[in-house]
């Protein structure tokens, strides 16, 4: 990992983004999904669902759902009957988790906190591995795709949904407006945290292209790596397998 990486717009010391961005996530946890509904009209849920489609979690299988902490992820994978275990950095995260899932009556969750760069899992210890609009925030990414295809069993499946960077003539340029001078705005009135959140939109112009992340899924040992564009691609379903 180089000297500095980015925090947002920012260069900074790789400790120094952990730090912040777990600061972020601190601020927003309570807020979190309300303001995720906010920013999207509402459409995260369905791409929430068609993750989770694709997927396709099974009954007794072993799954983590890391950089899950509030369970949206989870609570629809634990549906199928799977073995599933929350890991998330950030207490504050898996402390809204926990707590949503005692309100729904969900107790077969396993709820850990990790971070994805350095799991304390054994090798070959799940069947699939989902991260949902959390792989932009770790600081190094490599690493945490290595941690990826380490964890899981051969045959196993990675999947990751993310913000990217849409190709649709138009509507790019609606979207960064929306989302540079808007989000921020929201955040504030909402979270009263506009910082936070500009950052977080920072942070997905800084996360690689569709095309660039793959290259990084293939280089961490993934096969069959694929891509599906949302949005034209302001939000991407990535995938792979270890074989």
């Amino acid at each position: 990992m180089s000297e500095t990486v980015s925090f947002g717009y920012e260069e900074v010391p790789p400790a120094e983004k952990t730090r912040r961005v777990g600061e972020v996530f601190r601020s927003v946890a309570k807020r979190y999904d309300i303001m995720n509904d906010l920013m999207s009209a509402g459409m995260h849920r369905l791409w929430k669902d068609d993750f989770v489609r694709m997927v396709n979690p099974r009954a007794g299988e072993d799954i983590l759902d890391m950089a899950g902490g509030t369970g949206d992820i989870a609570f629809r994978l634990e549906t199928s009957g799977a073995n599933v275990t929350v890991a998330d950095i950030n207490p504050a995260m898996l402390d809204v988790g926990m707590a949503r899932a005692a309100e729904k009556g969900l107790t077969s969750l396993i709820w850990r906190e990790q971070n994805a760069e350095t799991l304390d899992f054994p090798d070959r210890s799940f069947d699939a591995y989902t991260i949902a609009f959390g792989i932009r925030n770790v600081t190094d990414i490599p690493a945490a795709l290595a941690e990826a295809h380490r964890v899981l069993r051969y045959g196993g499946r990675f999947f990751c949904l993310e913000f990217s960077t849409t190709t649709w003539p138009g509507f790019a340029d609606i979207y960064d407006v929306y989302s540079e001078k808007l989000v921020p705005r929201i955040g504030e009135f909402v979270a009263k945290d506009g910082d936070s959140y500009r950052y977080l939109i920072e942070s997905i112009r800084r996360f690689p292209k569709m095309p660039e992340f793959a290259a990084m899924i293939r280089t961490a040992g993934f096969a069959q790596v694929r891509h599906r564009p949302i949005l034209g691609g302001a939000v991407a379903i990535h995938s792979g397998w270890k074989i």
